[in-house]
């Protein structure tokens, strides 16, 4: 929405506004902050990425799900962290009206993506463990299930799309450290009467927080329940266990995605309903908005490790990442050239796929031979 100024001095006719909202040393750790957490979530992410599609092993309709999540993770941090670090360190908007229009809606529909992908996890999982007899999801299915996803998010960020516009602000200018005037222009939505933008804030809040959280909570509280009334006979321990594993993981990245964008929709929700006065709106502006962003953008930063720490697959895939470089650099390695790299390649995950899987799909087959209005 439009950018609430953090302080104004009014001359005459026109008010003067700070162009730079902080000072030197809290821009540079604001900058500092999202800087970090852009290379982490784009490394970590590509590196998701990179492990899913590389290994026949891992493509399983979970692993095509958090594929998903980890290419809608690296649009936010691609898209969503650079423009909202520089709204939150500038006053007004400098990208132009066709960069507002599509910064929204790529920024929109990355984070509903997102979410409908952690919703999705939930219900295959769901169906995997309480319902075992039912057909599982197929990875066909699954990226069938993530057009559809992709799908929605569009149709619910068209409106905030539509909306968006950038105006200049009539007798309002940004002042610089040398005294220089500024035309100052603002990125917002111009619904045709104001209650609709409130409206439209509490839609999106119920579709991408509050309804995935409530069934998200619900579809794991019925998984955890059916697995703890499991007694799994010994032969048979090793699969709930592995199965329960998995759990844990998209459990916590359910429980890190709920408390990381739970202070922007926050400040979002009292910007909109709060009746804030103006002081406190440049102050919530000014310092609040730029924390909760980056809370909410360390989700996406956050979920790569999750997926390391409990799930033994993407932990031999990663480290397998990060040898590959270091074999193609060795002199061994340039010797035997290419089909040296993609052998011992093979040999790692051939020894992968012999250890128990943290996934619940069978082995494969022997075989011969893919800022919005809102707070963003």
């Amino acid at each position: 929405r439009e950018k609430n100024l953090p302080w104004r001095e009014p001359r005459g006719n026109v008010t003067f506004s700070p162009y730079y909202q902080h000072s030197g040393a809290v821009a540079g750790a604001l900058v500092a902050a999202y800087g970090l957490l852009f290379v982490a979530c784009v490394a970590g992410n590509a590196l998701v990425c990179l492990t899913v599609l590389r290994s026949r092993r891992m493509r399983t309709a979970t692993n095509t799900f958090i594929l998903n999540l980890a290419v809608s993770d690296l649009l936010v941090g691609i898209f969503c962290m650079p423009t909202t670090l520089v709204d939150n360190l500038i006053t007004g908007w400098p990208f132009g009206n066709a960069m507002c229009k599509m910064s929204g809606l790529v920024q929109g529909m990355s984070v509903s993506a997102s979410v409908f992908t952690l919703v999705a996890i939930a219900v295959e999982r769901f169906r995997c463990i309480v319902h075992p007899l039912r057909e599982k999801l197929t990875p066909r299915k699954a990226l069938a299930t993530i057009a559809a996803i992709w799908a929605l998010s569009l149709a619910i960020m068209s409106p905030s799309a539509a909306t968006l516009t950038v105006t200049r602000e009539e007798r309002h200018l940004a002042l610089d450290a040398h005294n220089v005037s500024h035309a100052l222009y603002a990125c917002w939505e111009a619904w045709p009467r104001a209650g609709m933008r409130r409206a439209y804030t509490a839609v999106l809040f119920a579709h991408i927080y509050a309804a995935p959280l409530a069934l998200m909570v619900a579809l794991y509280a019925r998984v955890a329940l059916k697995l703890c009334a499991a007694a799994p006979a010994a032969a048979g321990e090793r699969v709930p266990r592995r199965k329960a594993r998995v759990v844990h993981m998209l459990v916590a990245v359910a429980l890190v995605f709920t408390l990381s964008w739970l202070p922007l929709w926050t400040l979002t929700l009292l910007a909109d309903y709060g009746r804030l006065s103006e002081r406190q709106l440049r102050l919530v502006a000014a310092y609040a908005f730029p924390l909760a962003h980056w809370l909410a953008f360390l989700n996406s930063g956050v979920n790569p490790v999750i997926y390391g720490y409990f799930n033994g697959n993407f932990r031999r895939g990663f480290r397998e990442a990060f040898r590959a470089p270091c074999r193609a650099a060795s002199p061994s390695a340039r010797g035997h050239g290419r089909a040296a790299l993609f052998g011992a390649r093979n040999r790692v995950f051939a020894t992968a796929a012999a250890h128990s899987s943290d996934s619940d799909a069978p082995p494969p087959p022997p075989r011969s031979g893919g800022v919005p209005a809102w707070g963003l």
